[in-house]
């Protein structure tokens, strides 16, 4: 996918909304050693947290292309949850497990730079050197 963000943020919301429209618990699997990750760390485990995500289990849920954000009870103590969307490791449903895993490659390493401008492509001739057309017969 060179010069193409990442397609994991889009297909993760697009998870995340099918499974809510279809009336399931959305659960994420979030990689912990991602930076930007602020999960209750008594809760990880492998470097792995899973999280209930649904609107029944968390307030103020926002998700973009970046990050997604929402407040949740963990041991009873409310908490701010937040984590870059490259980290969601997996998105399924609780009840049949109908979902995703994304793969390094789709989630690639850096967030996703909507409207990022199109670096120059080389040129085939090289410097200096002027492109031609002849007639072939």
């Amino acid at each position: 996918m060179q010069g193409m963000s990442s397609n994991q943020p889009y297909l993760l919301k697009a998870f995340f909304d099918w499974i809510i429209d279809n009336g399931m618990t959305p659960y994420m699997v979030i990689d912990t050693s991602r930076s930007g990750v602020e999960v209750p760390h008594d809760f990880v485990k492998d470097n792995q947290i899973v999280l209930n995500v649904s609107p029944n289990a968390c307030v103020n849920f926002y998700m973009d292309l970046t990050q997604i954000t929402f407040q949740a009870r963990f041991g009873g103590q409310p908490m701010l949850i937040k984590f870059p969307s490259v980290a969601v490791t997996a998105i399924y449903a609780k009840e049949n497990g109908a979902g995703t895993v994304f793969t390094p490659a789709m989630m690639g390493t850096e967030e996703p730079e909507p409207n990022k401008p199109e670096s120059p492509k080389p040129k085939a001739n090289g410097p200096g050197k002027k492109a031609s057309l002849r007639v072939v017969k």
